[in-house]
C-alpha cells in the first residue's frame, strides 16, 4: 500500500512535469511526430527506474522535481540519466529541445 503511493507521489510530483515539460518544448519547436513518439515511449519505460531512485533516495527525487518545475533542471537530461537507453531518442530531439 505504501508502495503504491509514493510511487503516484513520485509520478504525480516528477515524473508527470517531466513528460509534460519535454511535451511542451518538443510541440512548442514542432519536432517530428516520431521523435515525439520515440521521448514519450522512453519516459514510459523509464517510469519504474525513475520511481525506484527516488524512492531509494528522496532528496534527489525532490531537488529534480523543484529543479524541473523552476526550469533550472532540465527534464531531458533527468531522462537520459535515469534512462541510458534513451539517449539515442533524446539526441534526436535535443535541437528541438534547446
Amino acid at each position: 500500500m505504501l508502495d503504491t503511493t509514493l510511487a503516484a507521489l513520485v509520478s504525480f510530483f516528477l515524473i508527470d512535469p517531466l513528460q509534460a515539460e519535454i511535451s511542451k518544448r518538443l510541440e512548442a519547436a514542432g519536432a517530428p511526430p516520431a521523435i515525439f513518439a520515440d521521448v514519450a515511449s522512453c519516459a514510459r519505460t523509464a517510469t519504474p527506474v525513475i520511481v525506484e531512485r527516488a524512492t531509494g533516495d528522496p532528496w534527489w527525487a525532490a531537488t529534480t522535481a523543484v529543479g524541473i518545475w523552476l526550469g533550472s533542471t532540465k527534464p531531458d537530461a533527468v531522462l537520459a540519466e535515469a534512462a541510458p537507453a534513451c539517449v539515442p531518442a533524446i539526441a534526436a530531439a535535443r535541437p528541438f529541445l534547446t
